[in-house]
C-alpha cells in the first residue's frame, strides 16, 4: 500500500501533468457584486434526518439525528453537497437563501470516500431563476483571496467568511481514497459543509471540514475532485470511485538503502517495500525503484513538481494519467530501467472493509449475534481491551481477502439473556474462527453452515487469545431464536442478504 493508503488506515484505527501555463496568473480580485449576488442565489441550506447504523445492535438503527449543512446548485438541475451531510439520511430537504419553504430532495449519487454527494429535487421549478455558479478549471494559487458561502451554526441566514488559500496537498480522505485538499484560513464551522468557496469570479471548491482544536484552518475539496466525481457517476447514480495504487512504498533517502540497491545518486524515486499482490504477472516487484509516473520524475520523498512552488505526492498524477485502468510507471529493477503498465483500480478488496454508506449485514441464532467485521466496528474492540489480544481485527488491518477468509465475522453484542447463555463471558468484539472445527470464511458461509448443520452440538471457537470456546445444543439453539427475538424486540433474525441464504433449505 502507498504511504497515503497506510496513513488513511492509521487514521481510522490516492490526462497529463498540469503545465504551469494551465494555471494562469494569480487572481487577486474580490468577487464582483454581480458574482456575489449570483453566489448568494446559488447557495442552499440542506436539512437531513439521519439514521446511522448501530454497530452493537445491527438489527436496528441509531436514534434519528437532525443535521444541517450547505449545498450549491450545479448543472443538470442538481445540488452538490458533502456526503457526510446526507449519509444515512431518511429525509432530505433543501431551502434557498432568503426563502421560507423547504423542498423535498433525494440523494442521486454519493461518494463516501471523497465526501461528495448530488441531490435531486422532486419539484424542479426550484431551479427557475437560480443559475449554476461557474467553476474554475484550475487549482487556485497560494495566497489567493477566498470567500466561503454557507449556513454555519450561530444563525439562520447566509454567512460569508473571508480568507486566503494557504496550502494545497494530496492526502488521505476516507479509506481507501486520497485526493487533493486545499487549506484556507477562512473560518469554517459545522453547517459550512457543502458550501462553495469562491476565488475571483468562480467557485474553486466545496467546504468540507476544519481542523479541530485549531483556529482558522479549514479545508475545501477543489473543483478537480468535484469534476472527477461528477464524471464517474453512471446513469443509475452509482459512483465507482477513484483510481489508486495500494503497494507499500518507502523513500530512497537513506545512503545504505542506495548501496543495497546498487543505484547511484542520479536515480531518484520511491522504493517498493511490499507489492500489493505477490502473484505471477503483477507488474511491481520488491525493491523496484519507481522513478517516473508517465513523463514526470519522482523525487526521493515521492513528490512531483506540478508548477512553481507546488509539489504534490506522485499519486496525484494517477487520476490525471490513467488510461484504460492503467498508468505508466518507469522503474529501476536490478539496475536496469524499464517501463511498466500499472493497474490502478478504483477499489481494493479488504478483509476488513468499510460500510461504504450501507447498513451492516448480521445474523442471529439463539442468544448469538454475528456481524461482518468492518473498520467502523473497530470501536467495539477499542471499548473492550480483552478482545484486542491476538485479534485479527488489529493484526490483519489492511490485508486483502485470502484463500482462507473472504472477510472476518465478529460477535458485536453481548449474548442475549437466556438459559443457553449461562456461564459464558461476554464475547463482544471476538472474531469467530470456526464452528465444529470448520474454519469460517465469511458471514454468508457461517449462515449456510448453521443452516445445514446436523450435529448434536454447535461448538464455536474464536481467534482472540483471551476468548473462551462456546458450546450449544443445536436443536435448542435454533428453537430458542424466535422467543429471544420477540423478548428483545428484534424484528428480523438477519439482514436481507443473510436471510436469503438461511431460507434456502
Amino acid at each position: 500500500m502507498t504511504p497515503l493508503f497506510r496513513t488513511a488506515l492509521a487514521v481510522c484505527l490516492a490526462a497529463l501533468l498540469l503545465a504551469p501555463a494551465a494555471f494562469g496568473a494569480t487572481r487577486s480580485e474580490e468577487p464582483s457584486a454581480a458574482i456575489s449576488h449570483e453566489a448568494e442565489n446559488t447557495v442552499v441550506k440542506v436539512f437531513s434526518t439521519m439514521r446511522r447504523p448501530d454497530l452493537s445492535r445491527p438489527w436496528g438503527k441509531a436514534a434519528p439525528i437532525e443535521a444541517s449543512g450547505s449545498g450549491v446548485i450545479i448543472e443538470g438541475k442538481r445540488i452538490l453537497t458533502n456526503a457526510h451531510v446526507v449519509a444515512y439520511a431518511s429525509q432530505v430537504q433543501v431551502q434557498a437563501n432568503q426563502a421560507g419553504d423547504k423542498m423535498a430532495a433525494s440523494v442521486e449519487a454519493i461518494g463516501v470516500g471523497i465526501d461528495l454527494a448530488v441531490l435531486k429535487l422532486e419539484d424542479e421549478s426550484f431551479f427557475k431563476d437560480r443559475p449554476t455558479l461557474p467553476r474554475a478549471s484550475a487549482l487556485p494559487q497560494i495566497k489567493e483571496p477566498v470567500l466561503v458561502y454557507g449556513f454555519p451554526v450561530g444563525g439562520t441566514t447566509l454567512s460569508i467568511t473571508r480568507g486566503i488559500v494557504s496550502r494545497i496537498e494530496f492526502v488521505p480522505y476516507n479509506i481507501p481514497v486520497s485526493a487533493l485538499r486545499v487549506q484556507i484560513d477562512a473560518a469554517l464551522n459545522p453547517g459550512n459543509s457543502g458550501g462553495p468557496a469562491l476565488a475571483g469570479n468562480k467557485m474553486i471548491g466545496l467546504a468540507f471540514s476544519h481542523l479541530q482544536n485549531s483556529e482558522n484552518i479549514g479545508y475545501i475539496i477543489p473543483n478537480e475532485e468535484v469534476e472527477l466525481f461528477l464524471k464517474s457517476i453512471d446513469s443509475s447514480g452509482h459512483y465507482a470511485g477513484k483510481p489508486g495504487m495500494y503497494d507499500e512504498l518507502q523513500t530512497l533517502e537513506n545512503p545504505a538503502l542506495r548501496g543495497f540497491l546498487k543505484v547511484d545518486n542520479s536515480v531518484r524515486g520511491m522504493v517498493v517495500h511490499r507489492p500489493d499482490q505477490e502473484i505471477p504477472g503483477y507488474p511491481l516487484k520488491q525493491w523496484d525503484v519507481i522513478t517516473r509516473i508517465d513523463d514526470s520524475p519522482i523525487d526521493d520523498e515521492g513528490m512531483v513538481g506540478i508548477r512553481d512552488g507546488l509539489r504534490l505526492n506522485f499519486a496525484y498524477l494517477i487520476q490525471k494519467n490513467v488510461r484504460d485502468g492503467n498508468v505508466a510507471l518507469t522503474v529501476v529493477r536490478n539496475g536496469r530501467s524499464q517501463q511498466i503498465q500499472m493497474p490502478v483500480p478504483p477499489q481494493r478488496p479488504l478483509l476488513i472493509d468499510t460500510l461504504r454508506g450501507s447498513y451492516p449485514s448480521y445474523f442471529i441464532v439463539g442468544p448469538l449475534v454475528f456481524e461482518r467485521a468492518t473498520l467502523e466496528a473497530l470501536q467495539l474492540v477499542r471499548s473492550r481491551g480483552q478482545a484486542v489480544i491476538g485479534s485479527p481485527l488489529v493484526a490483519r488491518l489492511g490485508d486483502r481477502p485470502d484463500a482462507e477468509r473472504d472477510e472476518l465475522v465478529i460477535i458485536p453484542a453481548p449474548l442475549f439473556p437466556h438459559t443457553l447463555s449461562k456461564g459464558y463471558s461476554d464475547p463482544t468484539g471476538s472474531v469467530l474462527k470456526s464452528i465444529n472445527g470448520t474454519p469460517i470464511r465469511s458471514l454468508a458461509h457461517l449462515v449456510a453452515l448453521l443452516r445445514d448443520l446436523k450435529d448434536e452440538f454447535v461448538a464455536l471457537d474464536f481467534d482472540n487469545r483471551a476468548s473462551e470456546a462456546m458450546v450449544f445444543p443445536r436443536k435448542e439453539l435454533v428453537a430458542s431464536t424466535e422467543t429471544i427475538l420477540a423478548d428483545n424486540g428484534v424484528r428480523a433474525q438477519g439482514s436481507p442478504d443473510m436471510m436469503k441464504i438461511w431460507e434456502q433449505k
